[in-house]
C-alpha cells in the first residue's frame, strides 16, 4: 500500500480521547491529527516519539491530518486500523499469500453471522455452491501493533468483546461447511512470532482456543513499514 501523498514527520505531544493526537511537525507547527486506532496503543504513544502524519485530501475535513506511523524503540509501526483490510486484500489479489490462492472472487465487508460483516470473502466460480472443492472462505483481519517482549507481537492490546464475537462467528462458518481464517496483520517488522495476550483479555484467549478447536485457521504476516508505503513482508508462526 503506497501512501498517496508524502507523510509529514513530527514528534508526538500527546494522544487523548483515543482518536486525537497533538503533534509538533518538524516544521515547528503544532497540529491535531486523527488517530484511527481504538486500541490502547500500548508502547506506541510515548511523548516525544517520532511519528508520521498523512495530509487530508478533503479540504472540508475538520482534522487536516491522520496519524499513520508511530515508533517503538526506533521501529516504525503502522497504527491506522483502516489500512489492514486493504493491505491483505491487495496481497491476496496479487498472489502474495499462498494460503489464500485459488479463489475466483474477492469481496469486502460482506454481511454474515449475527449482524456482522466479514472483512474479506473469497469465493470460487459463481455457479459452484458449497459443499465443493473450493468452499467460500471467510477472512477476518486483525491489526497487530503490540510488542512487549523481545520476540512476539501480541493481540489484543485491550479488551475486545467484538473480537471474541468474530471468533465465534468464524467457528459457526466452519461448522456450516465453509472455510474461516483469522488473519493477524502485524504492522511492524521486528517480531518473530505472534501470540495471544491472554493477560490483557482472558475472554478473547478463551474464545480463540475455542475457535481453533472448531477448525478456524490462523494466518500471521508482518509488514515492512516506511513513510512511503506499508507492504506485506513475511509469514510468522503463531506461538501456541
Amino acid at each position: 500500500m503506497q501512501f498517496p501523498d508524502p507523510l509529514l514527520p513530527g514528534r508526538l505531544i500527546k494522544r487523548y480521547k483515543r482518536f486525537l493526537a497533538d503533534v509538533k511537525l518538524d516544521s515547528g507547527e503544532v497540529v491535531t491529527a486523527h488517530c484511527a486506532n481504538p486500541g490502547s496503543m500500548m508502547g506506541l504513544a510515548e511523548v516525544g516519539s517520532q511519528v508520521w502524519l498523512s495530509p487530508a485530501r478533503n479540504p472540508d475535513r475538520k482534522l487536516k491530518f491522520s496519524w499513520e506511523i508511530a515508533t517503538a524503540k526506533g521501529e516504525p509501526v503502522g497504527i491506522n486500523t483502516s489500512h489492514p483490510n486493504a493491505i491483505v486484500a491487495d496481497a491476496i489479489a496479487d498472489g502474495s499469500i499462498p494460503e489464500l490462492t485459488g479463489y475466483a472472487q474477492l469481496k469486502r465487508e460482506v454481511r454474515y453471522g449475527k449482524n456482522s460483516r466479514i472483512d474479506i470473502l473469497l469465493t470460487g466460480p459463481e455457479d459452484v455452491a458449497p459443499p465443493s472443492n473450493t468452499p467460500p472462505c471467510y477472512v477476518e483481519v486483525k491489526n497487530v501493533t503490540l510488542k512487549r517482549g523481545a520476540h512476539a507481537a501480541e493481540f489484543p492490546d485491550s479488551v475486545t468483546s467484538r473480537g471474541a464475537k468474530h471468533l465465534e462467528e468464524l467457528g459457526d462458518a466452519v461448522e456450516a461447511g465453509y472455510r474461516a481464517v483469522m488473519f493477524f496483520l502485524v504492522q511492524r517488522a521486528d517480531s518473530s512470532k505472534v501470540s495471544i495476550a491472554g493477560d490483557i483479555d482472558p475472554n478473547y484467549e478463551t474464545a480463540f482456543a475455542r475457535a481453533l478447536s472448531r477448525g478456524v485457521e490462523v494466518l500471521c504476516y508482518d509488514c515492512k513499514v516506511t513513510p512511503e508505503s506499508i507492504d506485506l513482508n513475511r509469514a510468522l508462526p503463531l506461538d501456541t
